[in-house]
């Protein structure tokens, strides 16, 4: 964790990621705009003031994951990355180019720092519940946080409601 942030402090982070997100957009010439712009304070306090996280080293066993269940709002997920310090923001105008690690959906090896790829609507909650119950029945490490961001879209997916299900238990 990077210790605690202000509401001030946090606002100002979020409105920066806003900045970058109409950039990105703007320069790729296509993408989703509402989901990411209303997501930019929830992410921004999740990479900057909750999750124990390190940029530099990002597949540190110790962390929190996140996971994005509605990959089409990824450019919010991308320029918090870059506020934080996973990669140099100058790659962000580079979002949804060919061969871009930037894609309109996110994709775990293209890039360090992301925990799934998401594009099929429902599939992050299934994802993030195994990583859940990997990391507490089968690491034995209950200390380790995780979040997964799902849109209203993918809610009635029949795969939601297994994981749901499945995490309960």
């Amino acid at each position: 964790m990077t210790g605690k942030m202000t509401v001030s402090q946090l606002e100002a982070k979020a409105n920066k990621v806003r900045e970058d997100i109409i950039a990105m957009l703007e320069h790729a010439g296509s993408g989703h705009s509402a989901g990411p712009l209303d997501l930019a304070d929830i992410v921004t306090t999740l990479y900057f003031d909750s999750m124990n996280i390190r940029p530099e080293d990002p597949e540190w066993n110790d962390r929190d994951y996140f996971f994005l269940s509605n990959g089409h709002t990824v450019p919010v997920q991308y320029a918090v990355m870059a506020e934080r310090g996973y990669f140099d923001k100058k790659e962000l105008m580079t979002l949804r180019r060919l061969g871009s690690r930037l894609q309109g959906h996110p994709e775990r090896t293209k890039l360090p720092g992301l925990e799934n790829t998401s594009g099929p609507l429902g599939s992050g909650l299934s994802q993030a519940a195994g990583v859940a119950y990997t990391l507490q029945y089968l690491d034995n490490n209950p200390r380790r946080f995780v979040y997964v961001m799902m849109g209203d879209g993918e809610l009635d997916e029949g795969n939601i409601w297994e994981a749901a299900m499945f995490a309960d238990r």
